[in-house]
């Protein structure tokens, strides 16, 4: 059951739970209060005090179809409606006041006892044992020649007081489908059925609500109404709010990423949906947890395929080897696809710091990409796989350069010495270099140097060396180069005595 600070986890339907709500004498009588208002403010369905045209399968019987609603004529009871102080079961408690001109006044109805005990509040309220209790305690008398004197306090909440007199004349008619024709008039009408313990009213609103849609304030309506309802009338309510499991949220997510990657032929577009609903995601903890887990599972394939392809162990006719390592190389190409846009993702919403750790600790796999770009075969099948690889490692050594993910010393170095060499080999065999290429190669090599300017001078020194294949023929053509190169031996002039550093 669903949690509604300060409200009862079940109502109890027991008849006259109001204090406000006795049986009593009424003085000052206005026979025409009711009905004017009624006329005014009950639905169209409503118009006129005669009930409306009933269903084949309605239930009342001839001889209530004989009494109507609010007729002072065959009534034998006489009901006020007033007023009263707010009630935990109405649909709007921040409302204090009703908009209503007439709402602050009280109302009057002729009703009939032998109709009111179909809700079993009436019912007990009109009862010999509830009757003589009042007698009995001297309380005000119970009934005026031949009719009951019943007073009725009604919360001020906006609405409330029409929709007492719309359950009231529910009583009559049941004509719930005419009347309850919108969720908000189902939850206005279900506080009064259950304060009335109006069964049939209290089933139909329920049910009503289990089959429409609702907006984002008819579902807090709901979910406060929840738990005044039984478990058996709740349970398809609690079951749309309510998720099935803890880890729903995170299971529904890894859903929604999977097939972002592998359900749709176009995913570009749902790819981008999906990257909204993961930066509205209010638990960024849920986010990183799917995304680290499609990132391993994505990674994992990549290597493998490469793996397969730079060292494949099966035998078999050439026509099935060439097919089989074609096979490998569109299998890593389309992950390495899938990679990219989680890496993204993962910078994007900061939650990158494990990627980088296992980019930075893949010896054996940038070995085999190494392998795999000196062979001519993969041009042809797929040529895009390099600069697929090399902007996953870009996004991720910009990440850790600018400083979004704080990475360790040990994974900055290896981060560089690891993917360097998968670098160089893409420039020396991807060609012609197209300008995109190109371009990618060159915020690599500086974003290279400026992790590298990050480590102590031994790493850097060890480092820098490798990176000679940076330069071109004209030394103005790779300033980076030059800079990072200046920067060191600007380091190496300086004492060694850290005292002196100071003096510098």
């Amino acid at each position: 059951m669903i949690p509604s600070a300060g409200i009862p986890k079940k109502r109890q339907r027991t008849a006259a739970r109001r204090s406000s709500s006795t049986v009593g004498t009424i003085s000052s009588v206005s026979d025409v209060t009711l009905t004017e208002i009624s006329q005014q403010h009950r639905p169209s369905s409503m118009a006129d005090d005669r009930p409306s045209p009933m269903a084949d399968d309605r239930s009342t019987s001839s001889t209530d179809e004989a009494f109507h609603f609010n007729d002072a004529v065959t009534a034998d009871v006489f009901l006020r409606l007033f007023m009263d102080s707010p009630s935990p079961l109405q649909s709007s408690p921040t409302a204090t006041a009703t908009s209503d001109s007439v709402s602050n006044s009280d109302f009057h109805v002729y009703l009939h006892s032998d109709i009111l005990r179909r809700s079993k509040y009436f019912s007990a309220l009109l009862s010999d044992r509830w009757i003589g209790h009042v007698q009995a305690s001297d309380h005000a008398t119970s009934t005026d020649g031949d009719r009951f004197l019943l007073n009725l306090g009604v919360p001020p909440a906006t609405g409330s007081i029409q929709s007492h007199l719309t359950v009231l004349e529910l009583l009559y008619t049941n004509d719930f489908a005419a009347v309850v024709d919108s969720a908000s008039t189902a939850l206005d009408l279900l506080p009064v059925a259950l304060e009335l313990l109006f069964e049939e009213c209290v089933r139909w609103c329920v049910d009503f609500l289990e089959a429409v849609p609702w907006t984002e304030e008819e579902e807090k309506r709901v979910v406060r109404l929840i738990p005044f309802l039984s478990e058996e009338e709740s349970k398809e309510l609690v079951a749309r709010v309510s998720p099935s499991r803890e880890d729903s949220c995170e299971a529904m997510l890894e859903g929604l990423v999977s097939s972002a990657m592998n359900s749709y032929g176009n995913t570009a577009f749902v790819k981008a949906f999906v990257g909204k609903i993961l930066r509205d995601l209010s638990s960024r903890e849920t986010a990183k947890r799917v995304l680290e887990k499609a990132f391993a599972r994505s990674l994992k394939t990549v290597k493998e395929s490469l793996e397969d392809y730079s060292s494949p162990v099966f035998r078999g006719d050439h026509n099935e080897t060439e097919a089989i390592q074609k096979l490998n190389l569109h299998k890593a190409s389309t992950n390495g696809k899938h990679l990219l846009w989680l890496v993204e993702r993962m910078i994007e919403l900061r939650v990158a710091d494990v990627a980088v750790r296992e980019w930075s600790e893949q010896a054996c796999f940038t070995a085999d990409l190494q392998r795999a770009f000196r062979d001519d075969s993969w041009r042809n099948i797929v040529p895009g796989l390099p600069a697929v690889i090399l902007r996953c490692t870009c996004r991720l050594a910009n990440a850790v350069s600018a400083g979004t993910i704080l990475a360790s010393r040990q994974v900055r170095r290896k981060l560089v010495e690891d993917w360097l060499p998968v670098l160089v080999v893409c420039k020396d065999n991807v060609s012609p270099i197209s300008p995109s290429n190109k371009s990618l190669y060159l915020e690599l090599e500086e974003t290279f140097l400026r992790i590298i300017s990050t480590l102590p001078m031994s790493d850097a020194q060890e480092l820098l060396q490798r990176c000679l294949s940076f330069s071109t023929r004209n030394v103005e053509d790779c300033p980076h180069l030059v800079t990072a190169f200046n920067t060191w031996f600007r380091r190496a002039a300086r004492p060694l005595k850290p005292d002196s550093l100071f003096d510098q």
